[in-house]
């Protein structure tokens, strides 16, 4: 979606929309257009629609009026509200035959800030991946392409600019995650972010199998026994803080898919597995938004790359595997796989890059879709400030998350009989056994999180600001908490 910006209407477009708070209608509206509203009980609620015609310099236009809901309560909630209407007027005219909207915000009393929250919603609402649609029908083929801002208050260039940088990313999360298995793996995942990240001065390393092995990353490496398709570990450096300021490190799953290994899945549903990397495509997307607005903060992505597949060199159950920072794990299920990925990449972004905090994403358990459905990702910590401040980044972007507990009774639910650790805990708390195994891999007294995004990474119903498919998760969570806690 383009934007640009004028001072008038210009004389080619058809399309007119105007934004109004609730029950509050824009001065200087035709007769018509005041009983149009009232037939369709128009309101100005939030992302409501009304379109009426009339005559405007000797030409026909449709007008539109675009509600944004009620213009009190907190900043936060009004926020969403507005970027929810602009997602709803994309939504509208996505496929409509209209190429391009006007949006008249003359009378409509947003400030930079609250316009660019609805131009990211008009954005991100209108990302859609039809690079394997061959057939679709003229009708259903995305027709909108630009949107031109009128009357756009001072800082609204700037605000633009913020906004951008932030759908940029989440839009790269939503087209890894979407892509097929065949497609986006460990290998071709590098390439592609090395393609998007080129030029932007952001540093990426990138560790192949046998640079691994020396490192003795036998956690990681026991899970891509069985696939053809090389593991590799993925780290995008960016220093726009202070020298010598330790980084942030976020570090993600990337199981680019995931069959379950020996312990193999049951085909009905196998195929979403290919969203099992959604916790690095989450990763890739944040640090390319921080990176694209160049965040004044020093910050490392981490993700482990692997493709989980079942042949005569896969690990089986019953397996022990020694992790880089030498503890052992007995496999009794290589579905729970991971984790394992997680141990090594946290390892080695604690040894490597020596963080102030440690955030791990990872679509980790089914367990988190029962206690949460789709509406939190689950958030675990070992530090009460961390988690206080993802919590409050989650509020304030959208992506929200819900704290669990961790805890001894817990850990010993892990223990093993013949090695440090099993990979999976009992019948129970199976989220909770999952992080409390990716604990043991943290250096004391380092803040360290994992949020469990199995349920948000996807959808099957279209959003507030996404249809259906990749939602995108996280990129908003980092970014807004780097604003928040850690940039300069």
């Amino acid at each position: 979606m383009q934007f640009t910006f004028a001072d008038a209407l210009p004389a080619d477009l058809r399309t007119v929309v105007r934004p109004m708070n609730k029950g509050a209608l824009p001065n200087g509206l035709p007769a018509h257009a005041a009983d149009a509203a009232d037939a369709a009980r128009f309101e100005g609620d939030t992302g409501q629609i009304v379109e009426f015609w009339t005559e405007v310099d000797g030409k026909n236009r449709r007008q539109v009026l675009l509600g944004m809901g009620k213009s009190d309560g907190d900043a936060q909630h009004r926020m969403s509200r507005l970027e929810k209407a602009g997602a709803a007027l994309t939504a509208k005219y996505l496929t409509s035959g209209e190429t391009t909207l006007a949006l008249d915000v003359s009378d409509a009393g947003l400030d930079a800030k609250a316009l660019g929250a609805m131009l990211l919603g008009v954005r991100l609402r209108g990302w859609r991946h039809d690079v394997y649609r061959t057939t679709m029908k003229a009708k259903d083929k995305r027709s909108l392409e630009s949107v031109t801002v009128i009357g756009a208050p001072d800082g609204a260039t700037e605000a633009l600019a913020e906004a951008d940088a932030l759908a940029t990313g989440v839009e790269f999360t939503r087209e890894l995650v979407t892509e097929p298995a065949n497609v986006i793996y460990p290998a071709s995942f590098v390439e592609r972010c090395k393609e998007r990240f080129d030029g932007t001065g952001a540093e990426l390393i990138v560790l192949g199998e046998a640079e691994m092995e020396k490192l003795g990353m036998g956690s990681l490496l026991g899970v891509g026994l069985g696939s053809e398709r090389e593991s590799q570990i993925l780290a995008i450096r960016w220093n726009g803080g202070k020298e010598g300021d330790a980084p942030m490190a976020f570090v993600g799953k990337g199981v680019t898919f995931d069959t379950g290994g020996i312990s193999i899945k049951p085909g009905p549903g196998m195929e979403d597995m290919k969203w099992d990397m959604g916790g690095a495509g989450a990763v890739a997307g944040a640090m390319l938004a921080l990176v694209t607005r160049k965040a004044k903060a020093n910050i490392v992505g981490v993700m482990g790359l692997v493709e989980n597949m079942p042949d005569g060199k896969a690990q089986r159950p019953g397996d022990v595997v020694k992790s880089m920072d030498g503890q052992t794990i007995e496999i009794l299920n290589t579905d729970a796989e991971g984790r394992l990925v997680l141990a090594d990449a946290l390892h080695w972004t604690q040894q490597e890059f020596k963080p102030r905090a440690v955030v791990d994403f990872a679509t980790l358990t089914g367990a988190i879709i029962i206690t949460l459905g789709h509406e939190h990702a689950g958030l675990f910590s070992n530090d009460n400030t961390l988690a206080d401040a993802l919590t409050k980044a989650g509020q304030t972007s959208g992506d929200t998350v819900w704290r669990l507990p961790l805890g001894k009774a817990y850990d010993k639910l892990i223990d093993s009989p013949i090695a440090d650790m099993k990979n999976i805990g009992g019948k129970g708390a199976g989220s909770i056994t999952a992080a409390q195994f990716l604990q043991r891999f943290i250096a004391k007294g380092t803040p360290w999180a994992h949020c469990d995004i199995a349920g948000t990474v996807w959808t099957d119903k279209p959003g507030a600001t996404w249809d259906k498919g990749a939602t995108g998760f996280g990129v908003r969570l980092m970014d807004t908490y780097i604003r928040q806690n850690v940039e300069n």
